[in-house]
């Protein structure tokens, strides 16, 4: 899918330097707050939304019937069964979408059960509604999704930051009404700013323009989250080495976390491309929003916090962190479970090798984990939950009301739910099925 960069360059007016110099300091300080979440990744321009042209599909039926059963264990196991054959799945898909979907509707099942294909997840009812619960809540099938307030929001971190490093106002004020390579001001452009792409793009202008300016601020974008789904840049890229994805072009995963299709891909990979045996998909929703295997850690931190006689904040994080690196400092967690090596049998260097394992699957099968939870098994008289909704508000400059992980969580197993609602009225992929009727995933 190649996404040839549709601005235009030309020369540098060497005129405008020395005026612009001082303006690279000032933006690459200002900017540094306006976005939400993980680690920057290397600086990449974005693409521009694709759009394609999809085979016609037909109309969605209303939503009826009863909510149909999950798997038990709440799998989500991989493998697109080669019997299911594409067109079919997209018609599927294209049934499930909620009625509000009318623009595109077409375009988005494609790009839905494309990401299915490359990842070769089951295309079962569940793990569509799951995913498209996620597009619902997230961004309301936009692919680029308006985020309300932006400019409001960027001048706010512009004007704190102006006075935390004491820049004069005026020499701000002269820095943004310079003109950018489309013609217009910066200040023109901030105040017109409405998606994380836009913005983007403007932190890629600044780059081209300014001498020096890749240089200096390659590998600190902003905008790190982006798409239908608002998955991580950092993610993306992760995933990116793990398994190559095709879309990107010249190998540039942020433009393609951008595009609908791959935002939709990445967003699916970050939802369902890891085992996680939780007994509902609620605690699967959860990590999307707090990180893979939160919910998993939090049940582990109420059960070692017994064990040890004191509360732990059930927050998911095993560890602390700088920087995206476990830190020298030791968590409450680790300090618990150090405090209970005796009981645990186990010594310092085992119990920190195993907590560096928190965010992978093989965490479950250290002998930390088992331990803790036999011990607190044990204690209770019976089995203890091994899931639990991580505890963590959430903070952004685009937040402004009081939102948790377990808000995000309930918000997008509702959407869930109504989709499996939908899924009972229409014709399935003749998978196979269970001794007890449901689709064997």
């Amino acid at each position: 899918m190649a996404r040839p960069d549709i601005r235009m360059h030309r020369p540098m007016n060497t005129q405008r330097i020395p005026r612009l110099v001082p303006f690279l300091s000032v933006l690459a300080t200002v900017f540094g707050g306006c976005a939400a979440v993980p680690a920057p990744p290397a600086v990449q321009t974005p693409a521009p939304v694709e759009i394609r042209t999809a085979d016609p599909l037909p109309s969605a039926p209303p939503p009826q019937g009863t909510v149909p059963t999950a798997p038990a264990d709440g799998r989500f196991v991989p493998g697109f069964p080669p019997r299911v054959q594409e067109q079919d799945a997209r018609r599927f898909v294209y049934a499930l979408l909620p009625p509000g979907v009318t623009r595109e509707r077409d375009v988005w099942a494609a790009d839905i059960v494309a990401a299915f294909m490359a990842l070769r997840l089951a295309p079962s009812a569940e793990n569509f509604c799951a995913s498209i619960a996620v597009i619902e809540q997230e961004s309301s099938f936009q692919a680029d999704p308006v985020v309300p307030g932006l400019s409001r929001i960027v001048w706010g971190e512009i004007e704190t930051r102006r006075k935390r490093y004491l820049i004069p106002k005026v020499a701000l004020d002269a820095a943004l009404s310079q003109p950018s390579r489309d013609g217009k001001t910066y200040r023109q452009r901030i105040n017109a700013l409405k998606t994380e792409r836009q913005m983007s793009i403007l932190y890629g202008d600044i780059i081209d323009e300014v001498p020096g300016g890749k240089l200096l601020l390659s590998g600190y974008n902003p905008v790190r989250t982006g798409g239908p789904m608002q998955v991580s840049v950092a993610f993306a890229e992760t995933h990116a080495r793990e398994k190559p994805y095709a879309g990107a072009t010249n190998g540039k995963v942020r433009e393609a976390v951008f595009s609908r299709r791959g935002g939709v891909y990445f967003g699916i990979a970050h939802l369902l491309d890891y085992p996680a045996p939780y007994r509902s998909p609620l605690y699967r929703f959860a990590d999307f929003n707090a990180g893979h295997y939160a919910s998993r850690n939090a049940a582990f931190q109420l059960a070692l916090g017994k064990l040890a006689g004191q509360t732990l904040v059930p927050d998911g994080d095993l560890l602390r962190y700088d920087d995206g690196r476990p830190s020298e400092v030791a968590s409450s967690t680790q300090r618990a479970a150090l405090k209970t090596s005796r009981r645990l049998r186990l010594n310092e260097v085992e119990i920190e090798a195993a907590l560096r394992q928190e965010k992978e699957e093989s965490f479950g099968r250290t002998k930390l984990y088992q331990r803790v939870f036999a011990l607190a098994d044990e204690a209770a008289g019976r089995p203890v939950p091994r899931e639990a909704m991580p505890q963590i508000r959430l903070k952004s400059p685009k937040i402004t009301s009081k939102i948790t992980t377990g808000w995000f969580a309930e918000r997008v197993d509702m959407r869930y739910r109504a989709c499996m609602n939908r899924a009972a009225a229409v014709p399935d992929l003749q998978l196979p099925l269970e001794a007890n009727g449901s689709r064997r995933l």
